[in-house]
């Protein structure tokens, strides 16, 4: 069983066991792992911070990772979402701000929305074809993802009206 300490002071035992692991071994060496320094063996060795790959990031591996990780996500997101990627309406159509502003939603807008539509036994797409809209409107609100899509103040308002629910503050 791992002990996960950053120093022997209850650790008991000699010294010669993998702080990470728990591994008895005369191998240890010191580690970086998640920004404690720890006796690692040979096989939690790969753990450590400095041996993982640093390329485009400022040298500690976290924002290559990070971007990495997020992008990895929101390909995940959009493959569970049934929608297709294609932002071309929102980029040829746009919103405009000023005659459509996007008011401040409620938090966790986009459970909600998912929730009433279901309650009320519609279909992305059938709702979407109600309000005369983008199915993928209907999935970026329902993902929370709203201001980042550029929806107006004007459909959100249509799926409260229809739904009866409330998704914006005020």
């Amino acid at each position: 069983m791992a002990k996960y300490s950053t120093g022997d002071s209850s650790g008991g035992g000699d010294g010669d066991t993998c702080e990470l692991c728990g591994a008895a071994s005369d191998r240890l060496r010191m580690a970086n792992v998640a920004g404690a320094e720890l006796e690692v063996c040979p096989d939690c060795a790969p753990h450590d911070d400095a041996q993982k790959t640093t390329s485009g990031s400022s040298g500690d591996g976290s924002s290559r990772d990070s971007g990495e990780r997020k992008r990895n996500a929101a390909r995940n997101t959009a493959k569970t979402s049934n929608w297709d990627g294609d932002t071309s309406h929102w980029e040829e159509g746009g919103t405009n701000y000023d005659d459509d502003q996007l008011p401040y939603l409620v938090k966790d807008y986009g459970k909600t929305l998912t929730d009433a539509r279901q309650d009320a036994g519609l279909q992305r797409d059938e709702l979407a074809d109600e309000l005369d809209t983008d199915e993928a409107d209907i999935i970026a609100v329902e993902q929370g993802r709203a201001a980042r899509a550029g929806i107006g103040g004007g459909l959100i308002a249509k799926l409260e009206d229809r739904l009866d629910v409330q998704l914006s503050e005020g």
